[in-house]
């Protein structure tokens, strides 16, 4: 399928030069001179890119090479959505960032960083989760919507927000060796919705943070959506509309698969039962970030939160407890409870050995940072488990407030 150009926004080059006609100084024309000797790019191409805003929601992994490649090629407005500060573990993938950046907003750090690797564009931030309240607003001022995101809820809302506002969705998704890239929302193509009409469960797909992702995978994934989006801007080339590419980096192994436009999509199709965007986390059954008032707790599946403090009161304490240990065998060798002996049952492997666990004891059930716990002892109380205790934030916090010796991953 041929790419359809976006037209030049007449309003773009106000963002520099209020009033002027899209030019390029002597300055831009050598910072650019190897698209300008390109006839796909030329001086017209440049001058789309220039006039061209683009919104990245997240600047993370994905957000690092979109928003570095992006700016290199003189896209003239960016704007940059993200709530999140910088993390020690976000290094590994997140190249927007440095470890002089660790604590600052990551909108503020990708800022410094973008208007470095090029002073001629304009940036604008938004240190706040899109949301349906703001998302409309935000995504109106832009000629197109590339996805850096981690969760279900604010991928359908970019997607139905894209719909409403016929913007394209450049799509783009990570999980350890695992990539995916497609551009949903053209007139002609189908939309997210189209490919996945529904979330998976919520107990079915950890996060990144907790399955975990090769470092460089969000490099492959990112560039191949920034590609798209420069391809869209010119209106050259065969973009991914209409087609799902995969990525198996174990493998080194591209594939496309066709996806088609479902006219019975309640967003997209000839009869759309949704008009106006909803509430996404009541949808996918999971939040979209923490500062979301969607809180899955201990307390909602009937089991009881126990924090680390309390914790290591029931350990010195006289009263039998069985703590379980349901990370991969793996983790094991990052940190362990060294203050009582546990057992260890990946959370996978956990309702066919449940005949190791006593029903009879208090167990005190531990992941990461507490969320695949949950969903553990969700499955164990179906199989008459009651005694159950869910450890607030996991190993991690643990690791935090009682024993500083390990190490927080």
């Amino acid at each position: 399928m041929h790419v359809r150009g976006i037209p030049m926004n007449p309003k773009a080059d106000s963002i520099n030069r209020p009033g002027h006609k899209i030019g390029l100084s002597h300055d831009e024309i050598k910072r650019y001179s190897r698209h300008l000797i390109m006839p796909e790019v030329g001086v017209v191409g440049q001058k789309k890119l220039k006039a061209a805003r683009v919104l990245m929601v997240g600047a993370g992994g994905l957000g690092s090479p979109l928003g570095i490649y992006m700016a290199a090629a003189g896209v003239g407005c960016l704007g940059i959505v993200d709530y999140d500060t910088v993390d020690l573990s976000n290094l590994q993938r997140q190249v927007l960032h440095g470890t002089a950046d660790v604590g600052r907003p990551k909108t503020e750090s990708a800022l410094d960083r973008l208007r470095d690797i090029n002073s001629h564009i304009h940036i604008d931030i938004y240190n706040k989760p899109l949301t349906s309240e703001n998302a409309r607003e935000i995504v109106e001022q832009y000629d197109l919507v590339v996805d850096g995101t981690d969760n279900f809820p604010t991928r359908y809302l970019i997607n139905d927000v894209c719909v409403f506002t016929r913007k394209h969705f450049i799509f783009g998704g990570i999980f350890r060796f695992y990539g995916q890239a497609s551009v949903f929302c053209d007139r002609e193509g189908p939309c997210y919705r189209c490919l996945f009409p529904f979330p998976p469960p919520a107990d079915s797909v950890p996060s990144c943070a907790e399955g975990g992702v090769l470092g460089i995978l969000p490099g492959t994934i990112g560039t191949i959506q920034a590609t798209e989006a420069i391809k869209l801007i010119l209106g050259i080339g065969d973009s991914l509309v209409g087609r799902l590419l995969n990525y198996n980096a174990l493998e080194m192994d591209f594939s496309l698969f066709d996806i088609k436009k479902d006219p019975g999509c309640p967003v997209c199709g000839d009869q759309p039962s949704i008009k106006e965007l909803i509430d996404y986390e009541e949808f996918c059954g999971m939040p979209a970030h923490d500062r979301s008032s969607w809180v899955a707790s201990a307390e909602s599946i009937g089991a009881t939160s126990i924090t680390p403090k309390q914790l290591k009161r029931r350990i010195e304490g006289d009263k039998p407890i069985c703590l379980l240990d349901v990370r991969e065998p793996h983790e094991l060798e990052i940190s362990r409870i060294r203050e009582a002996a546990s057992i260890n049952i990946p959370h996978y492997q956990v309702i066919e050995r449940m005949n190791e666990l006593d029903t009879s004891q208090d167990i005190v059930v531990f992941c990461r940072f507490g969320l695949q716990s949950l969903k553990v002892i969700r499955e164990l109380k179906k199989h008459g488990f009651k005694k159950l205790y869910n450890l607030e934030g996991g190993i991690n916090r643990w690791a935090h407030e009682i024993d500083n010796s390990l190490p927080l991953y």
